[in-house]
């Protein structure tokens, strides 16, 4: 299988504080990996480090490199919002542009980048609504505003707007902690169908989502990386005693 994301050696800092330190694993084609780990460990400043989300924070550092299809993402004259269309954000708490009808939110970054043809537009957000799930729900209000669906369908709205660009890697920041149960099973069974044609990087706290959802799962603790290879194995027979204690719960 292809290697899409390669994180070598990647550090990163508030200022002074060192939040990630000399982070290395790689991510192919088509696999859904999972980072967990307990609150502050770095688990959420590491995918804002694989789309250079994190230089947009005042005083903060990362050092090490990111390759994303081969290319280093931090190498010289690389764009960082080229490199934010070819990796997509889904957030926590769902984030629809207020002000814009769900057709738009799902547009504007196709528009963004250069396409105004309205039948490639169509097209292309129907697409995306489809394969978010949201198609059947939505295809009769496209005008209405984002804001007016419910925590559920916003977030299908921002996966669908994220996919507009056709990105090949999807990062995910504990995408279904404020939403209700069914909502979330709807999420997971997302994931699953998008993995066929994109690579996703999740971060979540739920540890049964990650055992259900990853391929690979990755162990993280104080900004390090303790231990990173199948889910399965991970779960059944982990190679480190931290990533079993913090698994059967004795911490974190």
């Amino acid at each position: 299988m292809k290697q899409v994301v390669e994180v070598k050696g990647v550090s990163a800092w508030f200022g002074s504080l060192h939040v990630l330190k000399e982070v290395s694993f790689s991510v192919h084609e088509n696999e859904v990996v999972a980072l967990i780990g307990p609150s502050g460990c770095g688990k959420s400043t590491l995918i804002r480090c694989l789309n250079r989300l994190h230089e947009e924070v005042q005083d903060a550092k990362i050092s090490g490199q990111v390759f994303l299809e081969g290319q280093n993402i931090y190498g010289p004259n690389v764009d960082a919002v080229t490199i934010r269309r070819r990796v997509g954000m889904v957030f926590q708490k769902p984030n629809p542009f207020p002000g814009l009808s769900i057709f738009d939110n799902v547009a504007i970054g196709l528009k963004l980048a250069g396409v105004h043809n309205k039948a490639i537009l169509q097209e292309r957000v129907e697409e995306c609504l489809m394969k978010a799930a949201l198609w059947g729900e939505v295809k009769d209000k496209l005008k209405n505003p984002g804001l007016s669906l419910s925590g559920g369908q916003q977030q299908r709205l921002c996966i669908a707007r994220a996919l507009a660009v056709s990105p090949p890697v999807l990062l995910m920041d504990e995408p279904t902690s404020a939403l209700d149960p069914l909502s979330t099973a709807s999420i997971e069974e997302l994931i699953a169908q998008l993995k066929k044609t994109v690579t996703i990087i999740i971060v979540t706290h739920n540890m049964q989502q990650a055992a259900r959802i990853s391929d690979k799962t990755a162990f993280m603790l104080n900004g390090e990386l303790v231990e990173y290879g199948r889910t399965t194995e991970i779960f059944t027979q982990p190679r480190m005693e931290q990533t079993e204690r913090y698994i059967t719960g004795r911490f974190g």
